[in-house]
């Protein structure tokens, strides 16, 4: 098999309502990428995801640097393609962000082909070990924006629903708001229920430590992102003096950075995300560093599910999957959630592709 054709693509699907978290404002979310084509007829589809600003940097890089290195490969050579565009003209400017992102979208791609190929879902194809369900957790009610009694209308509403575990939003710029609300959210939603708190880099060092402490007796899963994600020492820190286990990896572009922060002791839950790090072949390896030390992954899902189902179900230390619904429709096969657990796919592939008529109804040109 040999790739004749990739040629990038921009989506912008409309996120309604509009939500805030302690960093962004977004009213679409991103889905930049890239369609690639074979000698054999098969297609593949892979993405990272963005908040609609900033795509055209990603696609610029796959046209520019990533496509025309790809015509004449063979998809299944996808370790060997990933060094040679990881180690190409863009790894003198930018070994994580843009080059990474659009790197994922690649890499991605190159795996649902042979997925395709092989006539399996990817979750099998990888080898799977979660074959029946996965746990979700859902973060789509706990938004930074919501009034304190819209965000318990919301989260109580996903309860409803099935879910056992839920997250929300703080990093106000008083901490005690935050202290509040999450407090009203544990009164509402009872102690059965799994709650986790997400601050998108908002607090420091003095902030994080005074705030941790005082939330420590509202029985979270985990504290999220509480520094900024470059502060390996300040989590390291935060770990060893908090009984609230530290989560991050959100903004963590690469297995070095993993690496370092898993083996100084800093994270607790490793939240790798296939479309940070340079798709799902760094991600695997990712994972696997994080199981050789014991550790759980509950990926971030820039991709909004669809692949990081498929590498949940397929790998051991990966307990459960965070569920945000804004994009499912676009795709052929869209992630399910039924009370509380995704099912998995059962199409070939990664479950990248894309409807044709969203394709075009979203596509920036």
């Amino acid at each position: 098999m040999k790739i004749t054709k990739a040629e990038s693509f921009i989506l912008h699907v409309p996120i309604t309502p509009p939500i805030t978290d302690a960093i962004n404002v977004a009213t679409h979310w991103g889905v930049t990428g890239v369609r690639i084509e074979t000698d054999e007829g098969i297609v593949g589809y892979g993405y990272t995801g963005t908040t609609a600003k900033g795509d055209e940097m990603i696609a610029d890089t796959i046209d520019r640097y990533y496509a025309p290195a790809l015509i004449g490969k063979n998809p299944y050579n996808v370790k060997q393609i990933w060094d040679e565009l990881r180690f190409g003209p863009m790894h003198w400017i930018g070994r994580s962000g843009i080059a990474h992102m659009a790197l994922a979208a690649v890499d991605i791609a190159l795996w649902d082909i042979m997925s395709k190929a092989a006539g399996k879902p990817l979750w099998q194809y990888l080898g799977g070990h979660k074959p029946d369900k996965i746990k979700a957790y859902n973060t789509n009610g706990g938004w930074l924006n919501w009034s304190k009694d819209q965000l318990i209308k919301d989260i109580t509403g996903i309860l409803d629903q099935g879910f056992t575990a839920v997250k929300m939003k703080v990093g106000k710029p008083d901490p005690r708001e935050d202290f509040d609300r999450v407090q009203a959210v544990r009164r509402a939603i009872g102690d059965d229920v799994g709650l986790m708190i997400d601050v998108n880099q908002q607090w420091n060092i003095t902030t994080a430590m005074t705030w941790g402490k005082k939330l420590e007796q509202f029985d979270l899963i985990w504290l999220e992102e509480p520094l900024n994600p470059d502060d390996i020492s300040g989590h390291r820190k935060l770990a060893d003096e908090l009984n609230v286990p530290i989560a991050l990896g959100e903004h963590v572009y690469n297995k070095y950075a993993f690496r370092d922060y898993i083996t100084q002791g800093a994270v607790e839950y490793v939240q790798v995300d296939v479309t940070r790090v340079a798709g799902i072949t760094e991600w695997l390896q990712v994972a696997g560093l994080a199981a050789a030390h014991d550790l759980p992954v509950c990926p971030h899902v820039g991709d909004m599910g669809q692949i990081h189902q498929h590498l949940v179900a397929a790998t051991q230390n990966a307990i459960m999957l965070e569920y945000i619904p804004w994009i499912k429709h676009i795709f052929e096969e869209p992630i399910n959630v039924v009370n509380g657990f995704y099912t998995l796919p059962q199409q070939p592939g990664a479950s990248t592709t894309i409807i044709p008529r969203y394709f075009e109804e979203y596509r920036v040109r």
